[in-house]
């Protein structure tokens, strides 16, 4: 992240995101495919560990192959299937978008951490190592069981995440980056989806 200046001289936290010329892939149509829609493809992938068939897929947009490739309907330019869209032709400076991408995982979680659980409370009256524990998890003779969906300690992170209602600030078309106004999920060097 960084952070710039915006007009009334307020620093902003940013997050930069590089967003090299996507290449479209497929043209879907309500003829062919039932619904219409925008294959587009990003960042380059090496020939071998690309399937003959995604092979063919790329020969056909006359394009190299792609590491990458997301559908986006309702696709407001129109393109034909080998041609590039840069970030200056769907986004503009002060416009809200979304966000999707993988959160950061997080290992194995406590209640406290993962749920926003209160704990005990309390270090006295025979509490030991008590203070961050889920506490009563069911009831003992019915249902004998514990209640699916329950809170309870464990993997954290690592899921699909959107967010949404973030601020384009800063459009820099020359070196491919676009500066998003707060955080955004994933680690440094994620892939993430931007759409309006």
């Amino acid at each position: 992240m960084t952070s710039i200046f915006d007009q009334n001289g307020r620093s902003v936290a940013c997050t930069v995101i590089q967003a090299q010329p996507n290449v479209v892939t497929q043209v879907k149509t309500t003829d062919s495919d039932g619904y219409d829609a925008l294959q587009l493809g990003y960042g380059d992938a090496k020939v071998k560990n690309t399937s003959q068939a995604m092979q063919g897929h790329f020969a056909k947009a006359s394009t190299a192959p792609k590491s990458k490739l997301v559908e986006f309907r309702n696709f407001e330019i129109s393109k034909q299937i080998g041609d590039t869209i840069a970030i200056e032709e769907i986004f503009a400076e002060g416009e809200k978008v979304s966000a999707i991408g993988t959160s950061k995982g997080k290992g194995f979680q406590g209640v406290v951490k993962r749920h926003g659980f209160g704990g005990i409370m309390q270090q006295t009256h025979g509490q030991h190592n008590r203070l961050r524990a889920p506490g009563s998890i069911g009831a003992s003779s019915y249902p004998s069981k514990v209640v699916k969906g329950l809170r309870m300690a464990g993997r954290m992170g690592g899921g699909r995440v959107k967010i949404k209602n973030l601020r384009v600030m800063k459009l820099m078309p020359e070196q491919h980056l676009i500066l998003i106004k707060g955080a955004i999920p994933g680690h440094n060097g994620s892939f993430i989806i931007i759409e309006k």
